[in-house]
Parts: structure tokens; C-alpha cells; sequence
């Protein structure tokens, strides 16, 4: 196999990821990815199809991947892992809980997919790196992983809020953007109380109940929203 049928291959390979990982991907966003040209795009798909791979074409907004339908886990290189490994450590110091269980559920995940030389070396990497300046932080919330949830799907949420004055107010809101501050995370979300945009910082959030009742999304995107708040 020369190094032409090589380089194929391992484009073939990582677009396969590529439309795993996202809803909808255009020829030419893999074509900049992978420096080469739409026709070599629309030929590496061609050649995916005809090994079975279920790839739909959406005419004028690009390729998908069949719904529920999943390639075998794809193994690391070494180099990938340990960049994994390094955010663990940003990860395991974060100052909200629920972040912290969901990405050491899902590096688990991920290191048992390693052949046992890999997970050796990523297991040491992850007993020799340390973040001091983070290591004595306090987790501050419990509810980024619920906001997450209500943010991608568009689910209300009701919050116990304390403002900066100490006032608790009730809220229902719209999760819009989740930022992340030195001190805190910082909700974005439509206030329908005071109707308009706020800010909420996830440790002044007393309690949170998500509802199964939906908003239709904000037609904006989150450059317009510092843009226009900002």
C-alpha cells in the first residue's frame, strides 16, 4: 500500500468520525479539513457508500449519517489519549460536580478501549499531572450536567435564584449558553419573570426542577447575543 492509499484511508477513516460526531456535515467543510478538494470529498463518499456505510445526501446542506447506525469504537493513538488525560485533570478540578462524574464516566469509557501498553501510559500520565493552582477548589453546583440536557433540547427549567443582593426570586427560564468564568459558570437563558436575557451564576442557583414542557429556540446565534448585549 503506497503512501497515497494510506493517506485515503486515513481520510476515509476520520471523515467516518466526522459524520458520526456531527448531524450535518457539507463537502466542503471535510474539503477544508482535510486540504484537499470537494471532488475528492464527493469521491471519498462514493467509495464509503459502496462499503456500506449509510451516509444520506441532503441536497444543498450536506451529508448525515443514518440514524442509529454506528461504526465499532475507533481506537486512540497514544498522542490523543494523553491530551484526553489532560483534560481529566482540568476536568476532575472543575466547581461543578455533575461535570466532574460525567467526564470520568465517559474517560472510563474511553481508557477501556485502550490496549493494555496505552492504558499504562495513560494511567501514569494521569498520577503525574497535577494542577496545583486548581487542586484545593471547592465544587460550588451539581447542576451543569441537568442544564446541559435542558439547553440542548430545549426543555424550561424553574430555578430558586439569590441575586447579588441576597433576594431568592422564582424563575422560569430559557437556557440560551452556558460560559464558564474563573469563579463559576454562568448560565445564559431567557428570563420569562423579567423578559429578557440574564445572566445566572449556576452557585446562586438554590433549587432547579427541569420540565418536560419545551420553548421554541432563539433564532440567534451566540455571536449575535454578545453582539447585541454584549
Amino acid at each position: 500500500m503506497g503512501d497515497g492509499d494510506v493517506k485515503r484511508l486515513s481520510r476515509l477513516t476520520a471523515i467516518t468520525t466526522q459524520l458520526q460526531a456531527n448531524s450535518l456535515v457539507t463537502a466542503t467543510e471535510l474539503a477544508a479539513r482535510f486540504s484537499v478538494s470537494v471532488r475528492t470529498i464527493y469521491r471519498d463518499i462514493r467509495a464509503l457508500e459502496s462499503s456500506g456505510i449509510p451516509i444520506y445526501t441532503e441536497e444543498g446542506k450536506g451529508y448525515r449519517m443514518a440514524d442509529g447506525y454506528r461504526l465499532p469504537p475507533i481506537m486512540f493513538t497514544e498522542n490523543e489519549a494523553n491530551a484526553l488525560v489532560m483534560v481529566e485533570q482540568l476536568v476532575l478540578h472543575n466547581k461543578d460536580s455533575s461535570l466532574v462524574k460525567d467526564y470520568s464516566d465517559a474517560i472510563d469509557k474511553i481508557k477501556s478501549s485502550l490496549n493494555s501498553e496505552s492504558k499504562a501510559k495513560v494511567n501514569l500520565l494521569s498520577e503525574r499531572t497535577q494542577f496545583s493552582q486548581m487542586k484545593m477548589q471547592e465544587k460550588n453546583s451539581d447542576n451543569l450536567s441537568t442544564l446541559q440536557c435542558a439547553l440542548t433540547n430545549f426543555f424550561l427549567i424553574d430555578i430558586g435564584y439569590t441575586d447579588e443582593a441576597g433576594l431568592l426570586t422564582q424563575r422560569r427560564i430559557e437556557p440560551f449558553a452556558l460560559l464558564s468564568t474563573r469563579n463559576s459558570w454562568i448560565l445564559v437563558a431567557w428570563c420569562r419573570l423579567r423578559q429578557d436575557f440574564r445572566n445566572f451564576r449556576l452557585d446562586r442557583i438554590q433549587n432547579l426542577d427541569l420540565l418536560s414542557e419545551t420553548f421554541a429556540p432563539h433564532e440567534m446565534t451566540l455571536e449575535d447575543y454578545f453582539c447585541r448585549y454584549g
